[in-house]
């Protein structure tokens, strides 16, 4: 009976201990937070004025110095132009895999067939090291016409030390539970010390997870990628208005040509529902004057039969 006691005083102890572990590990997250803060102001002033731990900026060169001391979650939203999608895609299969990095996902559209121009389109998500990811966006502005960049930082650095912290608090938890355990007498104590125990291994597995995860988006950036094959590519200044009339004039050319192309095309491909469609009209036409004719003689002898 003794024991039980014990076994409860120790469970409610560590309990309490957990609490406070947390609560000390949470304050301690924010004051290691303030102190990269007061120590990063006067290194990068975009990132002291950033509205919620966040940088973004957009625009197709130039890069941000990031702190060291903090954890960063870099996510580049990239838009670009190619001639050739099938060259452009092998090439960038070559530069993300020298990069050490991989292509978590890609889809390509072929176009339609019902046309003889293929507007063909691929969007990429790309995983690249955060250290390099400067370096792949300017090696896709070489050998792509990049129309817009978008970069996002996210400073998790609070949420990573605070997740930190959590788990090991737990791992401190567990490991004294298994000690109780070994010291359990009745069954009662044991089922106890198994229940609690189950629960700290859930929540331990989860921040273990979360953790994963933070290190996998911190280490290796996200690069999502859209690319359209085009004939010309978008200027990229603001043109004159010269260059606006006379590039009107030769779209609307190119635009009547490739009109009287897709007719010519057409009038090709359904030449079979054509020919067909032509003999119906012909014998139809046909059948129609036999019948105004018929109309016509039959109604003669009756107007001269009249006339008598």
């Amino acid at each position: 009976m003794k024991m039980k006691k014990y076994v409860s005083l120790l469970l409610c102890a560590l309990l309490l201990m957990g609490l406070f572990t947390g609560c000390g590990s949470g304050s301690k997250a924010m004051t290691s937070a303030a102190s990269y803060d007061m120590a990063v102001a006067e290194e990068a002033p975009a990132a002291r004025n950033a509205a919620g731990g966040t940088l973004t900026d957009s625009g197709a060169s130039g890069s941000t110095v990031l702190p060291q001391s903090r954890k960063w979650i870099v996510t580049v939203y990239l838009s670009a132009e190619t001639e050739d999608l099938d060259a452009l895609t092998a090439a960038l299969d070559e530069t993300i895999a020298a990069l050490n990095g991989y292509v978590e996902d890609q889809s390509v559209y072929n176009g339609s067939t019902y046309s003889n121009r293929r507007y063909r389109n691929a969007s990429l998500t790309v995983r690249i090291p955060a250290e390099d990811v400067d370096q792949f966006t300017q090696q896709v502005a070489g050998i792509a016409n990049v129309v817009s960049k978008e970069t996002n930082r996210q400073d998790v650095t609070l949420s990573y030390v605070a997740t930190e912290s959590r788990m090991t608090a737990l791992q401190t938890e567990e490991t004294r539970l298994l000690e109780l355990m070994a010291q359990a007498e009745t069954m009662s104590d044991l089922l106890e010390i198994e229940a609690r125990l189950t629960d700290v291994r859930y929540e331990l597995e989860s921040v273990t997870s979360q953790l994963r995860l933070y290190d996998n988006q911190i280490d290796y950036a996200t690069i999502y990628l859209t690319i359209s094959e085009v004939q010309e590519y978008t200027p990229v200044e603001e043109p004159t208005l010269w260059e606006r009339i006379s590039g009107g004039f030769l779209s609307s050319l190119k635009g009547l040509g490739s009109g009287l192309l897709d007719l010519m095309v057409w009038l090709i491909v359904s030449s079979p529902y054509l020919v067909v469609m032509a003999v119906i009209a012909l014998i139809v036409v046909l059948l129609a004057k036999r019948a105004r004719k018929h109309r016509k003689a039959k109604k003669a002898p009756k107007d001269e039969s009249q006339q008598a």
